[in-house]
């Protein structure tokens, strides 16, 4: 397999902390899922505790992509151009900010799932994680990738794994038009400001797996250089 002599001479930097950031972001968003079991059985001291968690989590991804930025290289031997490698790490980032905004918000109003709606939300909740998880086995292969040139092999296992994440974002688009629809539903039974920050939550899950999505799609541009 062909080596990228670049990589021999800078090593896996600053790939590695890039995967230790999304690490950390992915991690805030998996924690949707106990997240959300508990303010669908209303047990708001779990529900606190997952979101401190959350911000915690979100806390330190923040100050792993000001560590990646202060510390990324400027030399002009980088086998891709670092402004794409900073857009990437933006990317990231928003994944899990996307996650604290929805549970901050959600803690702040203690707000409840309507039971009709329960199911199919915990269902799009997992969905949305799992582009979050999709999108991190992916971004897990960059460091393979910078290795073999952006090519060969690995460029075609990448290639598959952001196809298999734009599935799974289709998935959640097609699930968040059934959580709306349901609600609609329900709306005349609900009060009317409950209704309005329901849609946005509704909307803000969506985003995670949006910008889960925007990960892939920024790796797919760096194989396309």
């Amino acid at each position: 397999m062909p080596v990228n002599p670049f990589a021999s001479l800078f090593g896996r930097s600053p790939i590695g902390p890039m995967q230790k950031h999304f690490a950390k972001a992915h991690e805030c968003a998996a924690n949707l899922v106990p997240f959300f079991e508990a303010v669908m059985v209303e047990d708001w001291a779990k529900v606190e505790q997952v979101q401190q968690e959350m911000a915690s989590l979100e806390g330190e991804a923040d100050k792993l992509k000001k560590s990646v930025r202060l510390h990324l290289p400027k030399s002009l031997f980088l086998p891709v151009p670092r402004s794409d490698l900073l857009e990437l790490l933006s990317v990231q980032d928003k994944v899990a900010n996307r996650a604290k905004d929805i549970a901050g918000l959600m803690l702040g109003r203690q707000m409840t799932i309507p039971q009709p709606l329960q199911q199919l939300m915990r269902a799009f909740v997992q969905r949305t994680v799992d582009a979050s998880a999709q999108a991190l086995k992916a971004m897990n292969e960059l460091d393979e990738l910078l290795e073999t040139g952006f090519g060969g092999r690995e460029a075609v296992l990448v290639e598959s794994m952001v196809m298999e994440l734009e599935q799974i974002e289709r998935d959640t688009d097609k699930m968040q038009i059934e959580v709306r629809r349901t609600l609609f539903k329900l709306e005349k039974d609900l009060p009317a400001v409950d209704v309005m920050f329901l849609y946005k939550i509704i909307e803000w899950i969506g985003d995670v797996a949006d910008r889960a999505e925007r990960v892939g799609n920024r790796l797919e541009q760096l194989l396309a250089r």
